[in-house]
C-alpha cells in the first residue's frame, strides 16, 4: 500500500517522533517493532528491521503498480509535499 498524502509528525527534543496510530495499525507495528532508518535523497525512510533495501524497492514497485502510481507522479507528490512542509515551517 502507498499513501502519497503524508501526515505531519513532530520531531521531539531528543530526535524522537511518534508514528501516527493509523499507520502503526496498518503496518501491524507495536512497541516491540524495531525499525531500520536510512536516507533516500531528501526523504527519511523507516522500514521494519527485517526489510532490506532490495525488498523495499520490490515492495514499493509492486504497490506503485497495483495503485497505478508512476514514479514521476510519486516524485512530484513528494516535491509538492516537501515544498508545503518548508512553507509551513518557515512562513510564520
Amino acid at each position: 500500500m502507498i499513501n502519497t498524502l503524508p501526515r505531519s509528525v513532530k520531531l521531539w527534543r531528543r530526535g524522537q517522533l511518534t508514528i501516527p496510530k493509523a499507520e502503526r495499525e496498518l503496518l501491524k507495528m507495536d512497541d516491540e517493532t524495531q525499525l531500520s532508518v536510512f536516507v533516500v535523497g531528501q526523504c527519511l525512510m523507516l522500514t521494519p528491521k527485517r526489510l532490506t533495501r532490495a525488498a523495499l524497492v520490490k515492495n514499493v514497485e509492486k504497490d506503485m503498480k497495483k495503485n497505478k502510481i508512476s514514479l514521476e507522479s510519486l516524485l512530484n507528490d513528494l516535491k509538492v509535499e516537501r515544498k508545503r512542509q518548508v512553507q509551513e515551517k518557515y512562513a510564520g
